[in-house]
């Protein structure tokens, strides 16, 4: 039981990255890793941000 229980978090996992849920925890580890100075958007900020790119900028979108 515990297999299929890992076997579905980590399709779980797998999905929300192709979806680009884990875009956030992403930016946070680059902000990071880069050693920025200032501190990192909010994830309010963040999203806005990432829809607001894609609005001025479609490409490689389905709809």
């Amino acid at each position: 039981m515990n297999a299929i229980l890992e076997g579905f978090r980590g399709f779980a996992r797998y999905f929300g990255s192709v979806m680009g849920a884990d875009a956030y925890r992403k930016y946070l580890e680059h902000h990071t890793a880069s050693g920025h100075k200032g501190a990192p958007m909010s994830e309010r900020e963040f999203w806005r941000d990432h829809t607001d790119r894609q609005d001025s900028n479609p490409q490689g979108r389905c709809c």
